[in-house]
């Protein structure tokens, strides 16, 4: 007989007592965190009786927290598929869910282009996830913001309006306010707001162009995105920067905002970008470029009304130190 149990009897003036050394038992397992298998259970795995038993847990959560460890019964690490026969002790030690971190403060340094009332205009490093997701629940962007700008949390998604790849670069605006989010948002559907990026793209690129084509999930990899029919309008524009033996220096402008949208136009019209490993994966004979370790990409301007005032600003940053350091081993010609 559990303590709920025994409480509701009390309330109904059943003949439960508190000498009863059952009961007594029972009562003090429970505040030594040990949680008795009701009898009613018995001949059930163990993680259906756990279900049953705490409700506010999902069963999924449940196994997981078994498979760690975190949960144990009789003091013993069991199984998921082991049998109950009530009266068994459970332990649990619950755990946080990865995604309960994703709208936590956390203290990771930003470097902050330019801050106002409305905007942050941040130059985002390469590794550093923007939004938090399946397998980065933590340690993105939006929890390094929250703990800049606490005020965030009350915004969606902590103002992000648009993102840059984990291994992309350079110029992302976040909005601090709703008024200035709304404002960015409809600029960005009107493609008001430039967006420039510096791409190192393999192979010859013999003239300036744009690349005018539909990009929605590939049709057997869900996780990658490609050129398909029916897929959303996408326009990417490229001029030519500078040349190599092996690759060439673009310069991309956005006219759309598809998700790993400049990887796929570029990889569609047989020029992927140096290092990108899921849209290029093409060997170039040049080491100095199979080896570098992520896609060469990089957002280098951006440019906007501001929400408030109206006036047009724009921002420009440096390359990053590998991207930089490339592009320097390469004019060398070594």
């Amino acid at each position: 007989m559990g303590a709920d149990k025994a409480s509701a009897e009390e309330e109904s003036g059943g003949d439960y007592s508190p000498a009863d050394p059952v009961a007594d038992f029972e009562s003090e397992s429970e505040e030594a965190g040990l949680i008795p298998v009701p009898p009613e259970y018995g001949g059930m795995r163990l993680d259906a009786a756990l279900a049953r038993m705490f409700p506010d847990h999902s069963r999924s959560r449940l196994q997981g927290w078994l498979k760690d460890g975190h949960i144990r019964l009789d003091g013993e690490q069991r199984d998921a598929k082991h049998k109950v026969w009530g009266g068994e002790l459970v332990s649990m030690e619950a755990q946080q869910a990865p995604q309960d971190m994703a709208m936590q403060a956390e203290d990771i340094p930003l470097d902050i282009v330019f801050e106002d009332d409305a905007l942050i205009v941040i130059n985002k490093p390469v590794g550093l996830v923007v939004h938090p997701g399946s397998g980065n629940w933590s340690g993105t962007l939006m929890n390094a913001l929250l703990h800049h700008a606490p005020r965030l949390a009350e915004v969606p998604r902590a103002g992000i309006v648009h993102r840059l790849d984990k291994d992309t670069s350079g110029l992302l605006v976040v909005a601090k306010t709703l008024t200035a989010q709304t404002s960015l948002v409809r600029q960005l559907q009107a493609r008001t707001v430039r967006r420039h990026y510096l791409a190192l793209a393999l192979g010859q690129v013999l003239q300036d162009g744009v690349v005018d084509a539909p990009i929605g999930r590939h049709t057997r990899d869900r996780t990658r995105m490609a050129v398909v029919g029916g897929g959303r309008e996408a326009r990417t524009h490229y001029v030519i920067r500078e040349r190599f033996t092996r690759c060439t220096l673009l310069e991309c402008r956005l006219e759309t905002g598809r998700t790993h949208q400049i990887r796929v136009h570029l990889a569609n019209i047989a020029h992927p970008l140096v290092g990108d490993q899921v849209y290029g994966r093409k060997i170039s004979g040049d080491p100095r470029l199979d080896t570098f370790p992520r896609q060469a990409l990089h957002a280098w301007r951006l440019a906007l009304d501001h929400p408030q005032s109206g006036v047009e600003m724009a921002w420009e940053t440096e390359l990053p130190q590998d991207f930089s350091e490339l592009l320097a081993v390469l004019r060398q010609g070594a």
